[in-house]
């Protein structure tokens, strides 16, 4: 057994794609997950299972889309993978400032390599840095206020993205014992 973080994509905002925190880690457990825990109810977990992260991975996106009925993107990394991001924020400063308005992006693939360098050109107020397989940006007005769509990001990083404000980084960082 390998304890891991998950993130799902695009859940339970709005009225559509509820994936209520309860039932998600119930299905964690039918899948032999241990030591299941969420935290906010954005899709993010921390848990112990057997296997690789891929196969974690995608156990849990074909569990979702047959319980939910509408598939979710789902990104497994391990506890070493995560302390890479916390101590490798490029946006240090920014995220000490303003926690909630710095995020941590994750794509299913790794970036495309011009991914920044695409993004910083449609950018108005945003500001983009890479770290190894994470992007970063600080959104200086706030995410809600940013031009800069979902679909937008997918196309321009090559694969589905999803993004976690630096508190809820450091909160995973800390249930998964993770030191930054």
């Amino acid at each position: 057994m390998a304890l891991f973080i998950a993130l799902l994509r695009g859940i339970n905002v709005g009225s559509t794609r509820k994936v209520p925190m309860a039932d998600l880690r119930a299905l964690c457990g039918e899948l032999g997950f241990t030591q299941v825990e969420s935290y906010i109810q954005s899709g993010n977990l921390v848990f112990t299972a057997p296997g690789k992260a891929a196969a974690v991975e995608d156990a849990l996106e074909k569990a979702l889309e047959k319980r939910f009925g509408f598939p979710v993107a789902v990104l497994v990394r391990t506890p070493a993978q995560w302390a890479e991001y916390v101590q490798g924020n490029p946006l240090l400063e920014a995220s000490e400032k303003e926690p909630n308005r710095v995020m941590l992006a994750l794509s299913k693939a790794p970036p495309k390599k011009d991914a920044v360098e695409k993004l910083r050109e449609r950018a108005t107020t945003e500001r983009f840095e890479a770290a190894g397989d994470a992007l970063w940006v600080h959104y200086a007005e706030g995410a809600g206020s940013s031009k800069l769509s979902p679909a937008l990001w997918d196309r321009l990083v090559g694969s589905p993205v999803t993004a976690r404000n630096w508190r809820t980084v450091q909160k995973l960082a800390e249930l998964a014992g993770v030191s930054g």
